[in-house]
């Protein structure tokens, strides 16, 4: 028979697993109950094939591609930039660094998770713009590059974290076999133990894309806030974020049609980060099996 305490400890964990259901069960239905009085305005196939994002324009449009493109392009700059220097980062702290240094690096290193994304967001306004500029010649104020590197900053902890835990979790036989065939410390690690671990860098991936995908303050400060459908990096853009943040501000009547588009958007990039979460936990899922 269970104790008194061991009761009141299960039905805790009980309520607390419950309001993050029904949490998570709300915010679907705020985004799908807003976003159909949308749809019901707004046709879907205008929606997704429309080039021009100007609901608060006197010449409205409501294609989401412009938000998708400034979406995209600044995620592929930030993974481009963290991906290599992430992986590299979690090859050396499992593979080559000392035991001692790896455990006083590693807390280090994820300190750059604690930075808040609006110091991020100015440091890449007033750091990596003019830094660009000097290089890029006509390089405007805001662009997509530089909220992309500075994005992919800020993700490289996330990736080389979890990647080395994945790395970590190898088992020592593994990498002995590999010495006892005669490779060298660089062919273990990149041919044998970066293969092995190979989903568990891959979901630190999409899990990190999930990450720069919704996030806000250096888009909106850094990126520029124009909708405009392009994927040169040195064009000022619009992240479906960004979007959100400028009409939450307040300047839009609640409840017009132009302030209903923040959950068109955001459904959005729930539907996106819902996808991309699902996959890196199948991926997850079938590594352990894997290995199980």
């Amino acid at each position: 028979m269970k104790n008194t305490g061991e009761k009141i400890i299960e039905g805790a964990l009980a309520f607390s697993g419950l309001i993050t259901i029904l949490t998570t069960l709300g915010i679907i239905w705020v985004l799908v109950s807003e976003s159909f009085s949308f749809f019901q305005v707004v046709s879907v196939s205008d929606f997704i094939t429309d080039t021009e994002w100007t609901p608060l324009f006197t010449q409205k449009h409501y294609g989401i591609l412009p938000l998708l493109a400034g979406t995209f392009l600044t995620t592929a700059i930030a993974i481009l930039t963290a991906m290599p220097i992430g992986i590299s980062i979690a090859v050396y702290l499992s593979e080559y660094a000392p035991k001692n240094f790896r455990k006083s690096i590693k807390p280090a290193l994820e300190v750059l998770a604690a930075v808040p994304t609006v110091v991020y967001g100015f440091f890449a306004l007033t750091v990596v713009t003019p830094f660009l500029q000097s290089i890029i010649p006509g390089l405007g104020s805001f662009n997509a590059l530089s909220a992309g590197l500075v994005m992919g900053i800020m993700i490289i902890p996330m990736i080389s974290s979890l990647s080395e835990d994945a790395l970590h979790s190898l088992p020592k036989s593994l990498r002995e076999a590999s010495y006892g065939m005669g490779a060298t410390r660089f062919q273990t690690a990149f041919k044998v133990a970066v293969p092995a671990a190979s989903s568990g860098i891959i979901v630190s991936i999409i899990l990190a894309i999930a990450r720069a995908i919704g996030e806000t303050m250096i888009v909106a400060i850094a990126a520029g806030q124009q909708p405009i459908l392009t994927l040169d990096p040195r064009d000022a853009v619009e992240t479906i974020t960004a979007y959100i943040v400028q009409v939450s501000l307040g300047d839009v009547p609640h409840g017009s049609l132009a302030y209903k588009t923040i959950f068109a958007a955001g459904i959005t990039l729930f539907i996106f980060t819902f996808i991309l979460n699902n996959i890196s936990f199948w991926i997850k899922k079938k590594y352990q099996e894997k290995y199980d």
